[in-house]
């Protein structure tokens, strides 16, 4: 009994960390999004990631463990095969869009970024540029790095792409992006924090060659099966309902009511108060239309642009393929926090199997909560993890002796964090 409570013990701190990625978003400048084409700087980033439910990490794809760790020293290094690591650049992170289309040439996240951003009567006219990132390494201004992940269950290996064969991995309870305790927590640029994990692709879990599995791309070739061109990445949205202040007034200043088709033309545009957006709250979620495609300004494209907002759906598509902006259906903190058998799982895994991840992290221009001075927040603090467990034993009331049933896991309510001093 001993012996199994110590076990048990280690596995309750491994969920209690989940995947915990852990680190501290520096800002040098004072300006998010468009406007200024300032930047918010990535000074010291330390990711954590830790594994539970016979699931093993890897950064290199040759070494394996229940942890991993990547930061701003190492990540060009903690991969010598195959690395396109990339750390933010010299102008650390600027914000970007992108609703998750991965390019199937390149196994990279479709980006998009500033091109123009000029003030109109009701907001601002957006260009934008997709990022260049076709080379042989990550374009500047966000953080990108692989992670691979070897499920450990069963052994048969379906080589086939279909996700009936595959096992559910769900976002930990505890997971959450916040203002470190050294930034500001008025200006609410944690709000507009994206992460993304694209699966590339999958090889049987027994492989042992390190640049067949850093090799992994989104083609199917091989004993590599590609993910990526049938299955875009998923995104996490934290904080989805909350909206500090300071970024609903700067919302309600700007945005008016848009029903003329020149961006730049002021009478098409409402005024007063009757002129004013649909309102946004404190505790409720709201859509992000995030940028879709290339926007030149021969597409009148306004910031506000939605039903949710100033009412102008012209520019906004159903389908990613379609249209400017599109309202992106992210996994959100609301959708995270559902308890019980509703709990809806963040990805899936094949048994037995070599995943490889590409872990994007940026700042999602196209927030609602992304405004000019939300990068005064300086520091953020974000922590994730991974679990297999849908239900804990409250979902279900249980009601048994944990000292006689220690295997019963009670739904985690803190995040593992770690603090990195700033410069």
């Amino acid at each position: 009994m001993k012996n199994r409570n110590e076990e048990h013990g280690k596995r309750v701190k491994r969920l209690a960390i989940g995947c915990g990625l852990c680190g501290i978003i520096l800002a040098a400048s004072t300006y998010a999004w468009f406007i200024g084409m300032k930047t918010v700087n990535v000074s010291s980033f330390d990711v954590k990631v830790a594994a539970i439910d016979s699931l093993l990490l890897s950064l290199d794809g040759k070494t394996w463990g229940n942890e991993v760790a990547i930061n701003e020293d190492n990540f060009q290094t903690v991969n010598t095969s195959n690395n396109t690591n990339s750390w933010g650049g010299s102008e650390g992170l600027v914000p970007m869009s992108s609703v998750g289309i991965i390019n199937t040439d390149t196994s990279r996240l479709t980006m998009y970024e500033k091109g123009s951003f000029t003030q109109v009567p009701g907001g601002y006219r957006v260009m934008a540029s997709k990022v260049r990132n076709e080379g042989t390494t990550e374009a500047e201004g966000y953080v990108a790095f692989d992670l691979f992940v070897k499920n450990q269950s069963g052994n048969e290996y379906y080589k086939n792409l279909n996700v009936l064969n595959e096992e559910a991995i769900y976002l930990t309870p505890n997971s959450k992006v916040s203002v470190a305790s050294t930034g500001n927590a008025n200006a609410g640029i944690e709000n507009s924090v994206r992460v993304a994990f694209a699966q590339i692709g999958r090889v049987i879990g027994t492989t042992t060659d390190q640049a067949t599995v850093t090799g992994i791309t989104c083609d199917t070739a091989g004993e590599v099966t590609g993910i990526c061109a049938n299955r875009p990445a998923q995104i996490w949205e934290p904080n989805d309902t909350a909206h500090v202040a300071n970024a609903i007034k700067w919302y309600d200043t700007n945005c008016l009511t848009r029903t003329g088709d020149d961006v730049t033309d002021k009478t098409g545009y409402g005024s007063g108060e009757a002129g004013k957006c649909a309102k946004v709250e404190d505790g409720k979620a709201y859509p992000t239309y995030a940028i879709s495609g290339v926007i030149d300004h021969t597409d009148n494209v306004n910031v506000y642009d939605g039903e949710a907002y100033n009412g102008y759906t012209t520019s906004v598509a159903t389908d990613a393929e379609d249209g400017k902006l599109v309202s992106y259906p992210y996994f959100t903190d609301s959708m995270k926090d559902i308890a019980g058998v509703n709990r809806p799982q963040l990805l899936s895994l094949a048994p037995n199997s070599i995943t490889k991840i590409r872990v994007y992290i940026w700042i999602e221009g196209q927030d609602v909560d992304n405004y000019d001075f939300a990068s005064l927040g300086k520091q953020i603090s974000v922590a994730f993890g991974f679990s297999k467990e849908q239900l804990y034993g409250e979902d279900i009331g249980y009601t048994g002796d944990p000292e006689l049933d220690p295997e019963v896991q009670s739904r985690p309510t803190t995040a593992a964090t770690t603090t990195v001093a700033q410069p």
